[in-house]
């Protein structure tokens, strides 16, 4: 796959955004994507939050492997973050993220409070990559929807504080990707799930790693999801294949590739071909 690349102009004013905000909140709640939780984690977020405690948010959990979820939430734990899985679009693990935020920050809110100061509610400031769905993670917390939500990645630009109730504020920040991805594999990653804006990589080319990443998964998507045949066959021939079942033809009976990708990759993003994650918990 061709070298991916994306950085627009906007999120160096978000990173400082993000700089700048974190001396006054008292936790960082990391919005990551459960499908990829270590690759959706921006390795910026090392030198920009410090020391600051994190919470991590396995979201879109109901689209990845459970079993490695609970892995992944394991390993975070180990490392001495906060870690929940949540559903935001269908508000679940709320209760479970509001406690283990008020737990993470008691220590912040008790030192205050041995100072002689009144107990406010915790601040707390939402990170993530793009459509990690951190607004969709906000609007789950609150009574009724505030945040800008959308399908595509930097919907949010501005800086918004909310108050989810008497004991949290948020604030919400645009997600933010970094200047240059290490490796073909993270950026195939990003792009899957939808953290690239699709202007800067061939959907097809996408398509075809991410079939050669699923195959190794049982059972196999393509069976179960086209029932097609794909012993054997490469990459290539899938897409074929995929084609024809669908009826994915231009005149002369031709594959549209294009066509046959771009449904392939919309139904891996809303979890059509079943729960899959793509990163491996260290050993």
């Amino acid at each position: 796959m061709s070298q991916i690349q994306w950085y627009p102009g906007h999120m160096t004013k978000a990173k400082r955004t993000i700089q700048e905000a974190v001396a006054v909140v008292d936790l960082v709640i990391v919005v990551l994507d459960a499908r990829i939780p270590f690759t959706s984690y921006n390795p910026d977020f090392r030198q920009i939050l410090g020391k600051k405690p994190q919470l991590m948010v396995l979201n879109k959990a109901d689209m990845a492997n459970p079993a490695e979820t609970k892995k992944w939430l394991a390993y975070y734990k180990s490392k001495g973050f906060g870690a929940v899985a949540m559903n935001a679009q269908q508000k679940q693990g709320v209760k479970e993220l509001l406690k283990t935020a008020a737990n993470m920050a008691e220590p912040v809110l008790a030192a205050l409070e041995a100072k002689g100061r009144n107990r406010r509610p915790v601040r707390a400031m939402v990170v993530g990559s793009p459509n990690t769905g951190k607004s969709t993670l906000i609007n789950a917390l609150m009574p009724k929807a505030t945040s800008k939500t959308g399908n595509k990645p930097g919907v949010t630009r501005g800086k918004q504080w909310v108050r989810v109730n008497d004991k949290i504020d948020l604030l919400d920040t645009p997600g933010i990707l970094w200047p240059k991805f290490e490796n073909a594999n993270i950026a195939f990653a990003l792009a899957v799930t939808g953290a690239i804006s699709n202007e800067v990589y061939s959907s097809l080319e996408v398509v075809l790693q991410l079939i050669g990443r699923l195959n190794k998964f049982s059972p196999n998507p393509w069976e179960t999801r086209y029932k097609i045949d794909c012993a054997e066959k490469s990459a290539e021939q899938i897409i074929q294949a995929i084609g024809l079942a669908r009826g994915m033809l231009a005149q002369g009976g031709t594959v549209v590739e294009e066509e046959v990708a771009a449904v392939v990759l919309a139904e891996f993003r809303n979890g059509k071909l079943g729960r899959f994650t793509l990163d491996e918990v260290p050993k």
